[in-house]
């Protein structure tokens, strides 16, 4: 274990590669202690705001022309650096998050593995370049040469996650995207996990030096004030927003960036219900398992994972009954935890008691009795499929250690969810392969409203790959056709540029005939 009494947390900003000199004036938490922590820090003012985008504003003039290896070896060296204090980081958002160290020592390798799939993916590009070859004896006009590239779009600013203090935030996925873009970056670090970020951010910084970047392609700002993200997306120089988290708050920053004099685009990832539908058959033949994956899944992170299964939709019968005593008995023996913040655990026993008051929701069971205020419980409840439907609330994500099982009279209820649902980053179908075949219905229905559909399997977690997409149809994400997670993350802060008979000389090498990604026509 690391002396974290020997690390040092500045508090402060880091903007144009220095660290800045504010007044500190607020401290991060510990949610099991439900004390603050001995680390302060400043909180961003418009000054610091305006220096730090107006740092990566100067820095994206000159990053923008480095070469995909150039990047490819800062991404590289971001991963390395971090590795190195990854004692101190982890045991930090240990703190910081109450998150437990396999999990966060898991996090961090999926953090620097993210860096380095966006490393290679630069080294040996996936996506195919389009050239029309010209035709100067085509009738009636000749046929130019035109050839489409890419441009980054400029600085992004980044939103860190309270679930996801690693992945998701300083060096995360939406900063590791944008760098591997060309963007210069300007993270709001989460206040819930801000000696993390500060960590995290000496390592970037590292990296900035070792690889000769501009000092302003990476800033970090601090703050508890929502002004300084309102003030951060609306400044004029940012191009992009990367976001995770919630659904109010997402839709605020979304507003703001869609009402700028020049609108820019804003990624949002914003909560999801992750429905589980099991089909008859398989039900049948394996209710308890089925009842035990789904407490595990729900329970990981204490049900703090965007893609925590939070409904269960199933037909009512024998199979069902046995699904729920089964559920019901799992979840009695969870514990009770703390949350990653105290106002998510507020939030999450408000929702949960309005679900327990509701006349139309029966309680299957709740975990182990809370040892502290703070705390919260693990539970399901169950409903009529007719009730769920009819109210939009008890539709709503719950975000932490909680699932509603909607008993259906028959398929066609089952159906009739799926069409009516809000878009979700997941969905996942148990059946076996001929009742599978049987429900195509089922299935089209329910891919028109996820961004990933899963078969015979739980969602909680995200393979970082090629092929993954995190994202999903509103309010799931706030553009269905990107995705967080995985290398075309890094499209999100590209834009196209069609070149015309361009001379040769002048041309991007990746243009060029002879690459082996290029298709031509």
């Amino acid at each position: 274990m690391t002396d974290l009494t020997s690390v040092t947390i500045s508090g402060q900003h880091f903007i144009n590669g220095k660290w800045t000199d504010e007044t500190l004036q607020f401290n991060s938490m510990n949610p099991v202690l439900n004390e603050s922590t001995q680390w302060q820090f400043a909180s961003a003012n418009t000054k610091n705001i305006e220096a730090a985008v107006s740092a990566a504003k100067q820095a994206f003039l000159s990053y923008r022309r480095t070469t995909d290896e150039q990047r490819a070896d800062f991404l590289d060296a971001i991963a390395e650096e971090i590795q190195a204090d990854i004692a101190a980081i982890t045991e930090t958002a240990h703190i910081e998050t109450g998150l437990p160290m396999p999990r966060l020592q898991g996090e961090t390798g999926r953090t620097c593995g993210q860096l380095k799939l966006f490393a290679s993916t630069l080294r040996s590009p996936i996506n195919n370049v389009l050239i029309d070859l010209a035709n100067p004896e085509r009738q009636p006009l000749p046929k130019p040469d035109t050839r489409l590239g890419t441009l980054p779009v400029g600085p992004v600013a980044v939103f860190g996650a309270s679930n996801f203090p690693l992945a998701f935030s300083t060096a995360g996925g939406d900063t590791a995207s944008a760098l591997a873009a060309g963007c210069s970056v300007v993270v709001k670090g989460h206040p819930a996990h801000a000696a993390t970020s500060e960590l995290v951010t000496r390592a970037v910084a590292r990296a900035v030096s070792r690889c000769n970047m501009p000092a302003g392609v990476f800033n970090l700002i601090q703050s508890t004030e929502p002004q300084a993200s309102t003030q951060l997306v609306n400044h004029s120089a940012i191009k992009a927003v990367g976001f995770t988290g919630s659904l109010k708050v997402g839709r605020i920053l979304a507003d703001i960036c869609a009402a700028r004099a020049e609108p820019i685009p804003f990624y949002g990832e914003l909560g999801s219900i992750n429905p589980q539908f099991l089909l008859g058959e398989l039900l049948t033949e394996q209710a308890e398992s089925l009842a035990t994956t789904q407490v595990q899944s729900m329970m990981m992170g204490h049900g703090q994972f965007c893609t925590s299964p939070g409904v269960v939709v199933a037909v009512k019968g024998e199979a069902l009954n046995r699904y729920l005593a089964t559920m019901a008995e799992k979840i009695a023996l969870e514990s009770a935890a703390s949350m990653l913040t105290a106002g998510i655990a507020a939030t999450f026993q408000s929702q949960v008691d309005s679900f327990l008051n509701n006349p139309s929701v029966a309680l299957i069971s709740q975990g182990k009795a809370s040892p502290a205020n703070h705390f919260t419980r693990p539970a399901a409840v169950t409903i009529e499929a007719e009730d769920y439907l009819a109210s939009q609330t008890l539709q709503q994500e719950v975000f932490g250690p909680f699932a509603v099982v909607v008993a259906c009279n028959d398929l066609a209820q089952m159906e009739l969810i799926a069409e009516q649902m809000e878009g979700q980053l997941t969905a996942s179908i148990h059946g076996l392969e001929a009742e599978l075949s049987e429900n195509t219905q089922l299935i089209e229905s329910v891919s028109f409203n996820v961004g990933r559909l899963i078969f015979n399997q739980m969602p909680t977690g995200v393979e970082v790959c090629h092929s993954m997409n995190h994202g999903g149809p509103y309010p799931a994400s706030t553009d269905s056709r990107t995705t967080s997670v995985g290398t075309q993350a890094m499209v999100r802060f590209v834009r196209p540029l069609c070149i015309q008979n361009m001379p040769v000389a002048l041309m991007p090498e990746k243009l060029k005939e002879g690459q082996s990604n290029i298709t031509t026509f």
